[in-house]
């Protein structure tokens, strides 16, 4: 019986010991906990004469997300694609896509490695925070282990977190994006949050 009560003691301090963030990280922003108000930050590597992005929704109204400017026309003879990026269900309002006009023709971005390609070189936290989005990683505003950033010349190192339900499960991961290339390294830092009940 005291074994087990040792044990019921040091578990959650070996657990906490493993989400330290260190003083050197900052909290992200929480406003950046919405992906639609990171697109602004975008500064993509290569000229285009303007640049959208989409959700798909057949109000054309409603389908905009943000337009880097207005065009004074804009011609897409292609259907919108079938699918895109941070898809979340089926249906309408359940992915994004972008649209960019290069020497007056549009390309289509539409999956998570196109908007890689798209940001190219990472410029600031916003887009960091896209790119490790389109890995499946999520910015937790509750908790450091979750939210938490330090940025370097070289690199833009992320606390982010991954969760399941059922229980609820929250595992943080230090995220490392390159800013030269976007490409990410990340290792777990271990569960920060369990709970007991299913809803």
């Amino acid at each position: 019986m005291r074994i087990i009560s040792i044990f019921s003691f040091l578990i959650p301090g070996v657990l906490l010991s493993q989400n330290t963030v260190p003083s050197d990280f900052k909290k992200i922003p929480e406003i950046l906990d919405n992906t639609e108000l990171l697109y602004p930050f975008i500064l993509p590597d290569r000229k285009y004469e303007y640049w959208s992005v989409f959700r798909n929704n057949q109000d054309p109204d409603k389908a905009v997300i943000y337009e880097s400017q207005a065009p004074e026309f804009m011609t897409i003879n292609d259907p919108a694609p079938e699918k895109g990026f941070f898809q979340k269900c089926l249906g309408e309002n359940c992915f994004s896509y972008l649209i960019a006009c290069e020497n007056s023709r549009s390309k289509y971005f539409s999956s998570e490695q196109q908007l890689r390609d798209f940001i190219g070189s990472v410029d600031n936290l916003p887009e960091a925070i896209l790119i490790a989005q389109t890995y499946g990683f999520t910015f937790d505003s509750a908790n450091l282990s979750g939210g938490a950033y330090k940025i370097e010349d070289h690199y833009i190192t992320l606390y982010l977190s991954k969760s399941k339900d059922c229980p609820l499960t929250k595992e943080s991961f230090l995220v490392k994006v390159n800013r030269k290339t976007g490409k990410i390294d990340s290792k777990s830092k271990g569960i920060y949050l369990k709970t007991d009940d299913c809803q």
